[in-house]
């Protein structure tokens, strides 16, 4: 298929990567320059996000927040000035599930199908095609986009209608921050009340306890390794979704917004960057204590 891919960042890059390594002919655009290593395989650099809509037939957007897709959508220069009747948009970041829900209206008067599939697994789950892929919208457009999701992760969920995908990633990101806070708070226990962090991983790794959180950004936090695969001031972005759809709602999320606070706790210290796997790093400052460190009075036994 000629696919249109907007957004080569951390995330799009290797998504852009798979399916140009499937034998698909990539139209490609990014504010900043497109990496070397796609036009290197045949991908087409365009100058704008409006060329990328002419030349595809499925345009993918994968940018930050709801105003980055906004702009590659409805900008002057953007998705919508550029598609003809039976195109297919998809938009793969992390929204609003009401402004996606506007956006599918306004594609849907161009004749053209919306999909909203936002991601989950991170950076690495984006390089190894292993990422689970939540989508909402029409059955006909997810049946013919499913082998390009199938190219780039590998739990390819049609949740419902046009929201329902962006509804989904918003409640996989409070599971993924509540587990973080849990895994940082354990470890750090752990690690205060003198047992090896790194042993301790393994021993709860087997049992009920296990989870991705655990082995991937407990590993993190062992052997701080702090460098982005999904940093924290994208999950504020998304808990600060949940929030505004709890108010909206009229329910109660008291732990995800204790996980946004120390969150913002982090941001305040400079880790708007850091990997979400730092939130450790302001509970370690808290409690005056690093896991890694040798716990006071350890030498005396």
């Amino acid at each position: 298929m000629d696919v249109g891919f907007i957004g080569l960042g951390i995330m799009g890059r290797p998504m852009a990567d798979h399916l140009i390594n499937a034998g698909h002919r990539l139209f490609l655009y990014d504010v900043k320059p497109v990496p070397d290593d796609l036009t290197s395989k045949g991908g087409t650099v365009c100058g704008s996000a409006k060329e990328v809509a002419s030349k595809a037939e499925i345009v993918i957007t994968m940018v930050p927040d709801t105003p980055h897709v906004e702009a590659a959508l409805f900008g002057p220069e953007g998705v919508a000035k550029g598609l003809s009747e039976g195109k297919i948009v998809v938009d793969m970041s992390s929204i609003a599930p009401i402004e996606t829900k506007r956006f599918a209206a306004e594609i849907n008067k161009l004749g053209c199908d919306y999909l909203d599939a936002p991601v989950s697994g991170g950076e690495v789950g984006a390089k190894a095609a292993s990422l689970t892929i939540m989508v909402g919208g029409p059955e006909r457009a997810f049946e013919k986009v499913k082998p390009l999701f199938e190219k780039m992760g590998k739990n390819i969920t049609l949740v419902g209608g046009n929201g329902d995908g962006q509804t989904t990633k918003v409640a996989n990101q409070i599971i993924v921050a509540l587990n973080i806070q849990a895994v940082a708070e354990a470890l750090l226990f752990a690690a205060r009340a003198g047992a090896d962090p790194a042993k301790v991983r393994q021993a709860l790794m087997g049992g009920f306890a296990g989870s991705k959180v655990l082995e991937i950004h407990g590993e993190r936090m062992i052997k701080r390794t702090f460098d982005p695969g999904f940093r924290i001031e994208l999950h504020q972005k998304d808990l600060n979704l949940a929030l505004q759809g709890a108010r909206a709602l009229n329910i109660a999320l008291p732990n995800t917004a204790t996980a946004q606070q120390l969150f913002s706790a982090c941001a305040a210290q400079g880790g708007s960057q850091w990997d979400h796997s730092g939130l450790v790093r302001i509970l370690e400052t808290m409690s005056g204590f690093e896991i890694g460190q040798t716990p006071p009075g350890s030498g005396d036994d």
